[in-house]
């Protein structure tokens, strides 16, 4: 410790920082509880909090997690033992992110008046929406949160006003919904602890899935591993193979120690982060790797180490339901800044450029005011993920469960009641009216959505298009792993992480620099 007396503090004993998305787990293992957690340090008492079991849903691997709160403010959240997930472990954003709950909130509709967001009433919120999608082309767009309920039932709104471009694919990605197995992670997290070599291609797990990188950390110590993309800290040995598409049809072609340590191995795996599936090449890229799998015998009866490691909660479910569209996401903001498409539903969509969304009626439905706010015409509020029930599909494809730890702010309600609502208003009721009667419409016609937290075993089959790559180097899609989604960019502990990172990184830089 250093200080003295109400100062003191315990320290690492190197004089460094603790550098880790992992670090608050430290916290967990402290057996006599002189380490403590420091945003929720004299919040609240045991006894005075409620628990509540969910999951998280701040990367796309459904951490199992236990939620306390006391009245209506979830005050901590803390790891529940899942060992084919998330075993005892969370990332530090899932536990200190939890402030980002209470800021920035929506908790009223508002609709635009003389060029200014005000303050409005559900029916004049409605009533605007109504005025201005009848009989318009209309596009929408989900964002990285969303649950399998909210979007069921956009897809089925959409549907009724004779639409069916919506996209889910924020980060530019180019998979397809056709097959399954081109969009999981099919060895399963647990799964990492088989495997004897990996290929990751563009992606950085240590940002993108923290909980994830402690499995790949072991794997280092049982084989090789090697990445493709930007060159990045892992906390294990890496051999870095480049950044351009050619590198991975070196392996293809047997060239290099890499391609022979795949080879020679028995249980090899292919990780895909958004970097590589996003690229301007990712159909030739998931080609690419696809015939790797085959090459290599990455996929066998007992074996499948093709994985697509994502990076929103909401992405596999989405795909589930099919909500791709010809020319993605992109292609729908292109078509909304050149007047092609006159109104746009944008559920909870917060990581694109939304001045390509100035001409269109924009209708914004989500919980927080962030980025999709910003040329909203009219915002309607929905809840966050801990005040509602809802069904999310991790990146292994296991269905998951989030219950209700509390209720949400003012007006705000839960995403598919205002789904449910609107559609009413517009003319076109959705067939149910309640939660229950949702799930099992949504269950009818995807009956794999009743099969609650297994992983399932996907057919091998033929995705991505053989083509000509070019010499775009492939980038990492986090930057800041602390402010990933409007939940975390809300938390006022998130934006110290990121301030500190931000600092630190510098000083590494320079000190490198000057030597």
């Amino acid at each position: 410790g250093i200080g003295r007396g109400d100062h003191m503090e315990i320290t690492t004993y190197l004089e460094q920082p603790f550098a880790s998305e992992l670090s608050g787990n430290v916290v967990d293992l402290c057996p006599v509880g002189a380490l403590t957690n420091k945003p929720y340090a004299f919040a609240a008492r045991p006894w005075e909090l409620k628990s509540t079991e969910t999951i998280d849903v701040h990367d796309a691997m459904g951490s199992s997690i236990r939620a306390d709160a006391r009245g209506r403010e979830v005050m901590r959240f803390l790891p529940r033992l899942h060992e084919d997930v998330n075993e005892e472990w969370i990332s530090d954003k899932t536990r200190h992110a939890v402030d980002g709950l209470k800021y920035n909130r929506l908790d009223t509709p508002y609709v635009r008046r003389d060029g200014k967001l005000q303050p409005a009433s559900w029916d004049e919120a409605f009533a605007a929406i109504t005025d201005n999608v009848k009989g318009k082309k209309i596009a929408a767009l989900v964002g990285d949160l969303c649950d399998l309920e909210s979007m069921y039932a956009l897809k089925g709104l959409m549907a009724a006003l004779g639409s069916d471009v919506v996209d889910c694919r924020q980060d530019g990605a180019k998979y397809g919904g056709k097959h399954r197995v081109g969009y999981l992670f099919n060895s399963g997290i647990a799964g990492i602890d088989e495997a004897d070599a990996c290929l990751l291609v563009g992606t950085n797990p240590r940002k993108e899935a923290a909980v994830l990188n402690i499995r790949l950390r072991y794997l280092s110590g049982r084989g090789p591993i090697a990445s493709m993309g930007e060159v990045e800290k892992l906390t294990y040995p890496v051999e870095h193979l480049g950044n351009r598409v050619k590198a991975l049809e070196d392996i293809l072609a047997g060239k290099g120690d890499f391609a022979k340590a795949l080879k020679t191995a028995k249980k090899p795996m292919i990780i895909l982060g958004s970097g590589a599936v996003g690229h301007k090449d990712g159909t030739a890229i998931l080609k690419l790797a696809h015939d790797i799998a085959d090459k290599y015998g990455m996929v066998s009866d007992d074996w499948n180490g093709f994985n697509v490691l994502h990076t929103a909660a909401s992405r596999v479910g989405a795909m589930d339901l099919g909500l791709v569209t010809d020319g993605g996401m992109d292609g729908i903001l292109d078509r909304a800044a050149s007047g092609d498409i006159d109104v746009v539903f944008n559920l909870g969509a917060d990581e694109i450029d939304t001045s390509r969304l100035e001409k269109p009626f924009v209708i914004y439905q989500g919980s927080h005011g962030d980025e999709g706010v910003k040329y909203a015409d009219v915002i309607l509020p929905g809840v966050a993920y801990t005040e509602k029930p809802g069904t999310y599909i991790n990146m292994e494809g296991r269905v998951q469960l989030a219950q209700r730890v509390i209720f949400g702010p003012g007006e705000a309600r839960e995403d598919w009641t205002i789904l449910r609502a609107l559609s009413e208003r517009l003319g076109h009721s959705l067939p149910y009216d309640n939660i229950a009667e949702l799930r099992a419409k949504m269950i009818a016609e995807y009956p794999h959505l009743a099969q609650q937290d297994q992983r399932p075993s996907e057919t091998w089959a033929d995705f991505g298009v053989k083509a000509k790559t070019s010499d775009v180097p492939i980038t990492n899609l986090i930057g800041d792993f602390y402010q990933t989604n409007p939940i975390a960019r809300s938390s006022k502990v998130m934006a110290e992480c990121s301030n500190a990172y931000q600092g630190a990184k510098f000083v590494a830089e320079a000190e490198a620099i000057n030597g």
